[in-house]
């Protein structure tokens, strides 16, 4: 009688088969990558909710929309005056929707170079 004890095979569905590897544990680079994604979803969010508050004519002497128009102005001051046209409401779409999609395009591409790495 053999009373060896051999280790049991995992059975880790998340394993799939890889070695470990430091650098591709969910530390450095991934979480990295997954706060610049994040970082770039927020901004864009809040500059598409000021978007919105805008053209559904919110309160603007309310607390939270004034928040949400001050940090969108930060986030927006370079662009802003880009496009000036007579219709507000498209010159508000255009002057902060660019910045929203320019920080996801940078935002989402630098994150996917990051998970390459």
């Amino acid at each position: 009688m053999n009373n060896t004890q051999e280790p049991m095979p995992v059975n880790d569905p998340y394993d799939r088969g890889r070695t470990y590897r430091p650098d591709r544990d969910g530390t450095g680079a991934n979480r990295a990558a997954l706060i610049i994604h994040t970082i770039a979803d927020i901004a864009a969010a809040f500059l598409a909710l000021w978007i919105v508050l805008y053209l559904l004519d919110a309160n603007r002497a309310n607390v939270f929309v004034g928040f949400v128009h001050d940090v969108a102005d930060f986030l927006a001051g370079w662009s802003q005056d880009i496009f000036t046209m007579e219709t507000e409401g498209l010159r508000v779409l255009l002057n902060y929707g660019l910045p929203a999609v320019i920080y996801l395009l940078i935002g989402h591409g630098l994150a996917a170079r990051l998970r390459r790495v």
